[in-house]
């Protein structure tokens, strides 16, 4: 079983920037690819980004240029960097991880999903 622990959400103006962090317990993260998806209340789930084994990332064009996917292996730890921040970029932010599915669009697959971060970005 693989437990992931969001952090990092919070309320910034727009343009401002935040840092997700995901902590992962498991012995063998390395393995994972890692994703973040977000849902805002009354839309449907959002993939957001993606990293592989092998560093590889892929984005949501709606994040593209603005975001940045992490990870640091020796540290289990995933990180979103997010920048140039937008109101519609408002909602919880989940990480998530699969052996075998490692893009953004696939998310919706991903075995192993934590309970979230809170984004509020505000005008």
């Amino acid at each position: 079983q693989v437990q992931l622990v969001e952090s990092g959400g919070g309320s910034v103006q727009a343009g401002g920037s935040l840092r997700l962090s995901c902590a992962v317990s498991t012995t063998h993260y390395g393995d994972y690819c890692m994703a973040w998806f977000r849902q805002a209340p009354g839309k449907e789930r959002e993939g957001v980004a993606a990293i592989d084994t092998y560093g590889g990332e892929t984005y949501a064009d709606s994040v593209k240029g603005r975001f940045a996917i992490s990870r640091d292996n020796a540290k289990n730890t995933l990180y979103l960097q997010m920048n140039s921040l937008k109101p519609e970029d408002t909602a919880m932010y989940h990480c998530a991880a699969d052996r075998f599915r490692c893009k953004y669009t696939q998310v919706a697959g991903f075995l192993f999903r934590g309970q979230g971060t809170q984004v509020t970005v505000f005008s």
